[in-house]
């Protein structure tokens, strides 16, 4: 009974947290506020870690004996990130009734950034303007420090990445349709994941928002681990290195989240590439072939610039060229998809239900040849209203490069219900 008592206070923390946060929030608007408590909470993680690290390596026992508790590279050894002295949580929170803590935020970001090739351009740096009142980013401050997220024993937990989920979902349920860009519900994220079943390889997503389809397909790998085991030699890697994740985002605000989502896991997000003409106009990883794409484009997005693409490469299906409508970006994203995928790679995404019957501009000319060529693997039809940014109905393709099983068979699920 009261390990179940224990379990019930540990989730109530991001819920403790959230309903705190959002009465802070006074008159800013969620999609600002956002960056400001998930800047601090990241701020605050990365504190822990350091200052736990920081006391072992200042008592100099054992392994860590004559080390410099200063010296940044036994913070890199132990894929610690180091936190110079004005961005430390302790003396952050000793400031925090001061009117210049918002300064000294921004000061510390810059800070952190400087010593942290990997985080440079990611953190938020909107602390001192004007219209965030300091008393409420004070209060702000204090209350984020009475969480414990950092340690090695809140990490064995993943309390920084349940607040970090939870607080991204209601931000996504504050913003309503724009909420819609940067988080897919963690339900239909889990499916993906469980049916691709990524244990190995190159991990794509090229709309990936806050990298929610990484970190869940970290977690289904450390969920699988013993019949992991049963399909490969590779068993003396930890399982954040049995994948290498590739990403591409549009949206620098919410590719900086992703950034901050994936470090607070320890997952290298170094392919993971930002630039504002989107993954059509400017593909980031133009020579990949992954493993497994997994993804939630924007709907019926009308506005891709598929007119400037028409003799683009990514159009030919098995040497059969097929454009797809400038009107509608579905089909181009399947299409895609299927360029980026390896030999025996596999895709699993989320599009609008029309996507099934669609004949507008070629569409049924494109599902067809898909068809024929056997690369459709499965597709589940999905319940109602679970999408943030839109009430279109939606469902799941799977696609794959070379099938092994149910060859010239589609398997259709229908999970409406």
């Amino acid at each position: 009974m009261a390990k179940v008592k224990k379990e019930e206070q540990e989730e109530l923390l991001e819920k403790k947290l959230w309903k705190a946060a959002d009465k802070l929030r006074k008159n800013m608007d969620a999609a600002e506020y956002k960056h400001v408590v998930l800047g601090l909470i990241f701020l605050k993680y990365i504190s822990d870690a350091f200052e736990e690290l920081f006391n072992k390596l200042q008592s100099g026992e054992g392994e860590f004996e004559g080390a410099d508790p200063e010296d940044r590279n036994e913070y890199l050894a132990e894929k610690v990130f180091y936190v110079p002295p004005s961005a430390r949580w302790t003396w952050l929170q000793g400031r925090a009734k001061l009117p210049t803590i918002g300064k000294d935020l921004d000061d510390a970001m810059d800070a952190i950034e400087k010593d942290n090739t990997s985080l440079r351009g990611v953190l938020p740096k909107a602390y001192a303007q004007e219209k965030l009142d300091k008393q409420s980013l004070g209060g702000l401050v204090d209350l984020v420090g009475t969480a414990t997220l950092g340690t090695k024993e809140a990490q064995s937990k993943d309390l920084l990445g349940k607040v970090f989920e939870y607080f991204l979902g209601e931000f996504a349920l504050a913003e309503g349709k724009k909420g819609g860009q940067f988080y897919t519900p963690g339900s239909v994220v889990q499916l993906l994941v469980e049916m691709l079943g990524p244990y190995e390889g190159r991990v794509f997503d090229p709309c990936c928002g806050s990298g929610g389809m990484f970190v869940q397909s970290t977690k289904f790998i450390q969920a699988h681990q013993d019949h992991y085991k049963k399909y490969t030699n590779n068993l003396a890697l930890n399982p954040l290195d049995r994948i290498s994740i590739y990403g591409q985002e549009s949206n620098q605000t919410t590719w900086r989240l992703a950034k901050m989502n994936l470090a607070i896991r320890g997952i290298d997000s170094s392919n993971v590439k930002w630039n504002n003409e989107g993954s059509f106009l400017n593909d980031a990883h133009k020579d990949l072939k992954a493993d497994y794409i997994i993804a939630n484009p924007p709907f019926n997005d009308s506005d891709w610039s598929g007119e400037l693409l028409r003799d683009d490469a990514r159009w030919s299906i098995l040497g059969q060229k097929l454009v797809p409508p400038p009107g509608n970006a579905n089909y181009a994203w399947i299409q895609h998809f299927l360029y980026h995928l390896a030999p025996t790679g596999m895709a699993g995404f989320v599009l609008s239900k029309g996507s099934l019957t669609t004949n507008t501009s070629g569409e049924g000319d494109i599902r067809k040849r898909l068809i024929e060529e056997d690369l459709i693997d499965c597709v589940v039809n999905l319940p109602t209203k679970l999408f943030l940014n839109t009430q279109i109905p939606a469902c799941l393709w799977f696609v794959r490069r070379n099938k092994t099983h149910r060859k010239g068979e589609i398997l259709f699920i229908d999970a409406r219900n």
